[in-house]
């Protein structure tokens, strides 16, 4: 199948036309142009007259529906081949009715399926390439989940804040040291067993990490007393360090061979750009997976994502999974020597972000209008007066991501209809990910971030790691970077309180503003048992189990 084709037969019918138009169209030079109607013709798509002299009309004929030729060709390849050799196609420029036609049949090649020797295999779409499967790069919701299946942290940490036991079974907590003990017999997925110097390893390079030491900075020691001891030593106290060994960052791993191996319920068997395959650890430490293998699948952006079993067609029974993925907000880079280091400034554009907010549910479908706080439940009973528009020297520069493309959107048109002229500068999810530090050419930013599991613990973590836009915009504010040197001496289960001074401090100088809280709603097949929310708002696969159709 030939996506150029594809293209130029849903753009371009029969009838007279410009070639520089059919080039446009292609997005190709008139050249290139040339030599694909050539090859077209060569193949009998399509009979071409050439225009004599620039500019002239060309006649175009088509002699065969290409759309019906190429949709019947990937509806066998949807039915004979590998899911992920079909999801390709479907990326081409299809009409709707064709696309609905194909998607309605390659959604059947995804959910739980049982080959004939028993192998249980759950097939699921994703609408994003994975990133990394390294834990001190998985900065973005996709990795991170991955990271969750692969990897074990030494301690889980719940949505209400409680250290489970994980890769350590045991520890003590004194008021400058902690002592864990670790599982014997722990195996990593290259079969060799973990030590405490593996984790001390780990623990170092996190701690020394450019984007994570701040966060670890309380914590001045980590060594192994044993070969299943490790301690960690904070002469000024560090309140949080149980928790801060839940992260996703503090996940355990070894570096050899020129790979990367976890302890987790899966290891990764397959890793490309249109798959990602997770495999159940046979001599995983804690209960087997009972699934055998979770397959990852490209689709395009527009695909309904549903968990599904095999046995269950679109019109099955489903259920609603609703899980919070984290809150939306309006950064402000207010020592940057711009406009928008002007105070004035930034509470006009507050003022005309708090007018205009109710709106951005228009834009972005799952964002919930908030102006209360960032955390869910609390209400700063912020008002932002009424005010006239300051004199703007030049455009803020909006720095924002395609894939919040409408959030964007919204808040460049109010605030140019409140008179603020905006400058969009335009990255990918990837450029976003390395965008960030003290020196960012950028005004605003519209980030979202999504909370791993305890809220508290997440809010705090937003505020001091280096990946969020908001460490540069607070690095030179006295009062926050004086709250934020609280929390190593302040008992976690007061933390709350003092995540609300942070907030407040922020809303009053104008440098975040709270825009929505998101959710994710996952629809899943009646049949399909034990559903459990894990990290970033996704599902535990190490549970998910099918019950059989007897």
């Amino acid at each position: 199948m030939d996506k150029q084709l594809l293209t130029l037969w849903n753009s371009v019918s029969s009838g007279d036309v410009k070639h520089e138009e059919i080039a446009k169209v292609l997005d190709l030079s008139t050249k290139q142009t040339t030599r694909y109607i050539k090859k077209w013709v060569g193949q009998g798509w399509l009979e071409y007259t050439a225009g004599r002299g620039r500019g002239n009309l060309s006649k175009l004929i088509w002699l065969k529906n290409v759309e019906e030729v190429f949709e019947k060709q990937l509806l066998s390849i949807i039915d004979q081949e590998a899911v992920e050799e079909s999801s390709k196609y479907l990326l081409y420029d299809w009409s709707s009715d064709s696309k609905l036609r194909l998607l309605n049949q390659f959604r059947l090649r995804f959910g739980y399926f049982q080959s004939a020797d028993e192998i249980d295999k759950l097939i699921v779409p994703r609408r994003h390439k994975l990133l990394t499967l390294h834990p001190l790069k998985a900065i973005d919701m996709q990795s991170a989940n991955m990271v969750a299946n692969v990897f074990n942290r030494l301690v889980a940490v719940d949505e209400n804040g409680v250290i489970k036991p994980e890769l350590a079974h045991a520890w003590d907590v004194g008021e400058f040291h902690l002592r864990l003990y670790l599982h014997k017999g722990v195996k990593f997925h290259d079969g060799s067993t973990l030590t405490a110097d593996d984790v001390v390893t780990c623990l170092n390079r996190l701690r020394k990490h450019v984007y994570f030491n701040s966060l670890w900075e309380p914590v001045a020691e980590v060594k192994s007393a044993a070969p299943l001891v490790v301690d960690l030593f904070f002469p000024k106290g560090c309140s949080y360090c149980l928790q801060l060994l839940g992260m996703m960052n503090s996940s355990i791993y070894k570096e050899s061979n020129g790979r990367i191996w976890g302890t987790g319920a899966f290891y990764e068997a397959e890793n490309s750009e249109d798959k990602t395959s997770l495999k159940a650890f046979d001599e995983y430490f804690q209960k087997r997976p009972l699934l055998d293998v979770v397959d990852f699948v490209q689709v395009p952006r527009d695909f309904e994502i549903t968990y599904r079993s095999s046995s269950h067609t679109k019109e099955a029974a489903t259920f609603q999974v609703e899980s919070d993925t984290g809150f939306g907000v309006v950064v402000m880079n207010a020592f940057r020597p711009t406009d928008i280091q002007r105070k004035e400034v930034r509470d006009y554009v507050h003022y005309v972000i708090a007018k205009h907010r109710r709106t951005i549910s228009d834009y972005h479908k799952r964002a919930l209008p908030n102006g209360k706080s960032c955390l869910v439940g609390y209400d700063q009973c912020f008002t932002v007066p009424e005010m006239e528009r300051p004199h703007f020297n030049q455009a803020l520069v909006l720095k924002a991501v395609k894939h919040s493309e409408q959030s964007a959107i919204w808040l460049k048109e109010a605030l140019e209809q409140e008179g603020v002229p905006v400058k969009v500068h335009w990255m990918s999810f990837a450029e976003k990910l390395s965008d960030h530090g003290t020196e960012q050419q950028g005004d605003l930013f519209i980030h979202g971030e999504v909370l791993e599991m305890n809220q508290n613990f997440s809010f705090f973590y937003f505020l001091k790691n280096s990946y969020s836009p908001l460490a540069g915009a607070i690095s030179k504010h006295k009062e926050v970077l004086e709250c934020l040197d609280q929390y190593a001496q302040t008992p976690f289960a007061q933390w709350t309180s003092l995540n609300l001074q942070v907030e407040k401090l922020l809303l009053e100088s104008s440098i975040m503003i709270p825009l929505y809280y998101e959710k994710r709603h996952v629809p899943f097949s009646a049949d399909l048992m034990n559903i459990n929310i894990s990290h970033f708002g996704y599902v535990d696969y190490s549970n998910l189990w099918v019950r059989p159709n007897v």
